[in-house]
């Protein structure tokens, strides 16, 4: 029997609207004060591009993430290590005065808590150790370390990069942002790691198929618009992207997808790829379409969703 969720309370002032810097205060507030605490915590998601492209504000409100006028985010989502799961638990309850959500079959087989802002304004979404509910799950453990407050700009990139079924305009345009506002080369040091992401697609023709496909299918879009006249939310931000601007996201992702396809691939990997898309290549994640009443997806009543 799923548990009574109160009516939210948002200030009469905001018009229902959730102001953006009010996610990105409270997921640092979160990350900073847990950090304090012993537990290494990372922000991951759409906050966390934003808090990774400081000095972009003015590229990402021209991309328009969500359309005009809509709120931009819907949930804060972490990543954490598991060893931290009941502390972390304790800490949001003290601190924050976040209340859990009962474990269900969906948060228990994607191996993620949720949590409950006091007033409503949003859930929190932990993962740990890694981010299993994915077309192709991304490993975190050793990775927390490298970066702070939010995950890295490898993984934020990777994060989005792994979607084959749900990829769209929203995800198109957080890779746009992190790509505009970081070099690429081979370290984590406010870049993305070139030489990290080919050699974790080299052990994985199924997650190289979806990455490469995803980067490629960005620069056509920024050289041949045309293309997708049938796509026209995907079309309209791009009239406010320069062409300097445009020339810039085509050579970085370009110089990703140059380190991935150098990098020397085993036996397996070959004799997969002979396989090709003949065989299913991803795993199927829950979603709305597939499972309306199930899982996370029954919490639209009460925090609406992302488009």
């Amino acid at each position: 029997m799923e548990e009574e969720i109160p009516r939210r309370q948002l200030p009469s002032e905001w018009g229902g609207v959730i102001p953006s810097e009010c996610f990105m205060e409270e997921a640092k507030k979160i990350v900073e004060l847990a950090d304090g605490s012993g537990i290494m915590l990372r922000i991951m998601g759409g906050v966390a591009t934003r808090l990774h492209c400081t000095g972009f504000e003015g590229f990402a409100n021209r991309l328009a993430r969500l359309g005009e006028g809509k709120q931009e985010f819907s949930d804060l989502d972490f990543m954490c290590y598991g060893k931290y799961r009941d502390k972390l638990k304790d800490f949001l309850k003290e601190r924050f005065s976040y209340a859990k959500r009962k474990t269900t079959l969906s948060s228990a087989v994607s191996g993620r808590d949720i949590y409950f802002h006091p007033k409503l304004w949003w859930f929190a979404d932990i993962f740990f150790d890694e981010l299993r509910v994915a077309n192709h799950p991304i490993s975190f453990r050793g990775r927390l370390e490298l970066d702070f407050p939010t995950i890295t700009v490898t993984d934020l990139l990777l994060e989005k990069l792994q979607m084959w079924e749900l990829f769209g305009a929203k995800d198109i345009k957080d890779v746009m942002l992190l790509l505009r506002a970081h070099d690429v080369g081979e370290g984590e040091e406010e870049a993305v790691n070139g030489r990290y992401v080919a050699k974790l697609l080299a052990r994985d023709w199924g997650f190289y198929y979806t990455v490469t496909c995803n980067l490629r299918r960005m620069v056509d879009l920024l050289q041949d618009s045309v293309k997708w006249t049938s796509q026209q939310e995907l079309l309209r931000f791009l009239l406010n992207i320069s062409e300097e601007e445009k020339a810039d996201l085509i050579t970085k992702a370009s110089k990703i997808l140059r380190y991935v396809d150098e990098e020397p691939k085993g036996f397996g990997w070959k004799m997969r790829a002979k396989i090709g898309t003949r065989q299913m290549w991803y795993n199927p994640v829950e979603s709305e379409e597939t499972a309306p009443a199930f899982g996370v997806w029954r919490l639209r009543e009460v925090f609406p969703e992302e488009e």
